[in-house]
């Protein structure tokens, strides 16, 4: 009998699948108006304006690092899951401009689609027991070994990039950016919750 608590291969796979592929997305518009962001996707972020290297490969080795305490921590599978989210979101951020134009996108509502969008994305992830690595991990291990709820974690990490983010951009597009990644926090934060979502 197929244990109820748990997913099934092919469950996960479409969650996976589907997470990489909006949060891909969503960096597509993030990335279009030039906006920030938090987590370690805020980071690739960064450094990819700083230096002019594609976004995909910056934020796929970006990763690199995490994946040990990944695996020391919460498991092999989680780390494998991670690691397929993430190299799907790394390849397909770079095919979306090629498959995605926008003619026109308010910097303001661009932000609450990302953050709408993102959150929607990890949650899946979070849900099938993967996420986006970097933060991701750490803020899902204090999580299960704490209760601090991964979304305050990711928030506190959040203040930092945005702090180095002023250094590159705008006081007004870091704030509408900052609009962006307190949507993704708060949706993580009201939404995912290890008693209520299988996370295996």
């Amino acid at each position: 009998m197929t244990d109820p608590k748990k997913h099934s291969l092919i469950e996960d796979a479409q969650g996976i699948a589907y997470g990489a592929g909006m949060a891909a997305f969503a960096i597509t518009i993030l990335t279009h108006l030039g906006l920030v962001t938090g987590q370690t996707a805020g980071l690739a972020v960064l450094i990819s304006y700083a230096t002019g290297w594609g976004f995909g490969p910056v934020f796929f080795a970006v990763n690199l690092p995490f994946y040990w305490l990944g695996y020391k921590r919460i498991g092999a599978a989680f780390v494998l899951k991670t690691f397929v989210a993430v190299a799907l979101m790394s390849g397909l951020v770079m095919l979306f401009p090629d498959w995605v134009r926008f003619d026109r996108l308010d910097p303001v509502v661009g932000a609450v689609l990302f953050g709408a969008i993102s959150g929607s994305a990890l949650l899946a992830l979070f849900r099938h027991g993967a996420s986006l690595g970097g933060v991701g991990i750490v803020a899902l291990y204090l999580q299960d070994k704490t209760g601090f709820r991964a979304g305050w974690t990711q928030l506190l990490f959040d203040l930092l990039i945005f702090a180095l983010a002023l250094t590159l951009k705008d006081a007004t597009t870091v704030a509408i950016s900052a609009l962006g990644a307190l949507i993704v926090n708060l949706t993580i934060a009201v939404n995912h919750r290890r008693d209520r979502y299988v996370a295996t």
